[in-house]
């Protein structure tokens, strides 16, 4: 077995439930006067039903426009006004809603997500004027942009075929136009349920009275069960799929490379998650290395297995993805024989052993560069947190994460690269240059 040195990555939680069947998780670190309050609802775009693409997306952006005891944005200033910042966001599988505040500032933080828990203040017209917002994001975003949907939207549509896991999140326009005050008000009786959600405080706190707080102002929030989770299966990948597409934007071709990934928490995705991180992460990574510097065919490539996050905050299925921009001289037949050359090689049982021990080294860089939520404190904790609380339904799991990186050998590496990087487990996206 390749050993690695360990490393402290300790994430200590305490797990509560009340009687309406909201999950708490109590993480404490006094390392500085902060606090990070997060509330993970088990929605996202996977969970909306045909007819309602871009709903759940739609509906993050309503829970700033008012809630019973509060009025159209009002969160966001009191939020401010304390010298705190905020976020929402929408992902494959959960809606997040969180603050970043002074540790002084957590009732205040807390009565108000459970103000909005409690009920929202919807009216015709903020809901119209929310549909715009998002319907303009699409046009910014996606629709008007080169490479607007390449590759994560691409890929998802071509490479899965259960709808739930298919369809555009962002949301069609006919379907946001078709959105009622009443649907949005069924959305949130079930879904927006204390028994649908996880509520995170980490950081700087006192936990009894942080947890008399939460008590008081979640615990009469009436407790709606929520509706069965969507299936979101697929049936085995038998054969390649090879897809072509005009960007009238892009003045450059694309290539992308999607490979259906194990399942969550398994050895192998763990594994899977290694050899990203040889293919495509540094310098040193090997396609780095002979499509960027040996051949010059592109300047950069890309690897992941989220497009909306990261491998630790999302269920599965997914795709592992490698995908770049490359010269329009360059034939992508060309490039794929190279990458189908680079990842054979790692199936000799005789790959450098040094390979592995770099790959586990950069795994640990990414936790740490997880753990500081992107320059907001506490947040990054908060989410794996969450996310292990929501989908492997045990919080303190996260302190596992490179238990399960560590225990992965060269042989894996070898099996894993011959099962799931196989031509016949992949979506392939030839994308075309439009722009005059």
């Amino acid at each position: 077995m390749t050993s690695t040195p360990s490393f402290a990555f300790d994430l200590p939680v305490t797990r509560h439930t009340l009687s309406n069947g909201l999950r708490v998780l109590l993480h404490h670190d006094n390392s500085s006067p902060v606090v990070c309050v997060s509330v993970y609802y088990h929605v996202g775009m996977r969970s909306e039903p045909r007819g309602r693409t871009g709903f759940a997306h739609l509906f993050e952006h309503l829970m700033f426009q008012g809630s019973g005891q509060m009025g159209k944005m009002e969160l966001v200033g009191q939020v401010q006004s304390v010298g705190g910042t905020l976020n929402g966001s929408t992902r494959f599988d959960f809606t997040n809603y969180w603050e970043v505040v002074p540790s002084h500032a957590l009732d205040l933080a807390l009565w108000m997500e459970a103000d909005r828990m409690r009920g929202l203040d919807i009216s015709e017209v903020e809901l119209e004027n929310q549909r715009d917002v998002v319907k303009n994001e699409i046009r910014v975003n996606v629709l008007n942009r080169p490479y607007g949907t390449f590759p994560w939207l691409d890929v998802q549509e071509r490479a899965f075929d259960n709808w739930q896991n298919s369809h555009n999140g962002y949301g069609d326009m006919v379907d946001l136009d078709s959105a009622t005050l009443e649907d949005a008000q069924d959305f949130f009786n079930r879904y927006y349920s204390p028994k649908n959600a996880v509520l995170c405080v980490a950081g700087d706190f006192d936990e009894v009275t942080a947890l008399q707080s939460i008590e008081s102002y979640f615990s009469d929030i009436p407790a709606m069960s929520p509706p069965e989770r969507p299936d979101i299966t697929e049936e085995p990948q038998l054969s390649e799929r090879v897809y072509s597409k005009v960007d009238p934007l892009a003045s450059r071709p694309a290539l992308a490379l999607a490979y259906r990934t194990p399942e969550r928490g398994s050895s192998d995705y763990y594994a899977l998650g290694l050899l990203n991180g040889i293919l495509t992460v540094g310098d040193d990574s090997l396609l780095r290395k002979e499509l960027v510097r040996k051949k010059g065919f592109t300047s950069s490539v890309s690897g992941s297995m989220n497009f909306l996050g990261h491998m630790h905050n999302a269920e599965t299925p997914l795709l592992l993805t490698l995908s770049l921009i490359h010269d329009d001289k360059v034939d992508p037949g060309s490039i794929i024989r190279e990458i189908d050359e680079i990842i054979l090689s790692l199936h000799a049982s005789s790959i450098d052993p040094d390979l592995l021990v770099r790959a586990k080294t950069k795994v640990r860089s990414g936790l740490y560069g997880l753990l500081s939520g992107s320059g907001y404190p506490r947040f990054g904790i908060s989410d794996l947190l969450c996310s292990f609380e929501l989908l492997e339904g045990d919080a303190s799991l996260a302190s596992s994460i490179p238990q399960r990186f560590d225990a992965i050998e060269i042989a894996d590496l070898n099996r894993v690269a011959k099962e799931y990087l196989a031509p016949s487990n992949r979506t392939v996206i030839k994308l075309e240059a439009g722009a005059k």
